[in-house]
């Protein structure tokens, strides 16, 4: 992949190790970060204004869920999957078609979830 195919990334996470662990296995993966957000409200503004290919959302952000994200990026037609601590099953049945990686994770992990969102 060249350099100025890098696909661009929405990051959604509250915890900022966290946040930096994905960081640094999505640029070891050949994407690009355009922006990283940890609460609801910026989330909610990112994911209506951030020019990305794809996002990874917390389900939640210091306990409030980020189904109104999803909504919006899906409205916008930018695929997205999530990455939780509760796994597949804290996912709501409307978004059980989306990809999950549960925390912790490995960079690998991460790489199979993506590859189902470009699929």
């Amino acid at each position: 992949m060249s350099m100025g195919a890098r696909q661009k990334v929405l990051v959604v996470e509250d915890e900022s190790l966290v946040a930096m662990l994905i960081e640094d296995m999505l640029l070891d993966l050949g994407y690009e970060v355009v922006a990283v957000a940890a609460r609801l409200e910026q989330a909610m503004e990112s994911a209506r204004t951030v020019a990305a290919d794809l996002a990874i959302l917390d389900l939640n952000l210091d306990g409030k869920r980020t189904d109104g994200v999803a909504e919006i990026l899906r409205a916008r037609g930018i695929p997205f999957m999530f990455a939780t601590g509760y796994g597949a099953a804290g996912v709501s049945g409307e978004w059980a078609h989306v990809p999950v990686v549960q925390k912790p994770f490995q960079e690998s992990d991460l790489s199979a979830a993506l590859a189902k969102l470009k699929a």
